[in-house]
């Protein structure tokens, strides 16, 4: 049996392997392209999840210095919520009660720095109501 090349281009084509070096650079332009919306997205989401654990780990404080506060008309002497905030700790933030009194509480969380956006860096909690900085919350 004898074979006979056809040197014509359709036949060229069918043999060819691989890809070329500009749909190469393509496919790496659409992935870089993806990459440089999507990064941003991801790491604001991780944000905004750590500071929403960081807000219910507050909230959860000021519930129990209300539950003692209920019992003993004083937030001094509260040793649960400073048994909770201990627990709570983290490598990413770390939470205070501060300076709890008779009628008003405190308390804080901060966040290690460079890991957590500047203006988020510490989130606060008072007996009154207010959250400091309004923008984080």
């Amino acid at each position: 049996m004898s074979y006979v090349f056809d040197c014509r281009a359709g036949d060229v084509s069918k043999h060819q392997r691989g890809f070329t070096l500009i749909e190469l650079l393509i496919a790496v332009v659409i992935i870089g392209i993806i990459a440089s919306i999507a990064y941003p997205n991801y790491t604001r989401y991780v944000e905004r999840s750590q500071r929403a654990e960081v807000k219910a780990v507050l909230m959860e404080t000021a519930s129990i210095l209300e539950r003692c506060y209920s019992n003993s008309y004083s937030y001094k002497s509260c040793t649960a919520a400073e048994q909770y905030l201990d627990s709570q700790s983290n490598d990413l933030y770390t939470f205070d009660l501060i300076e709890p009194s008779a009628g008003s509480y405190t308390v804080s969380a901060t966040g290690e720095e460079g890991r957590v956006k500047t203006g988020c860096k510490t989130l606060e909690l008072h007996s009154n109501g207010d959250r400091t900085p309004r923008d984080c919350w």
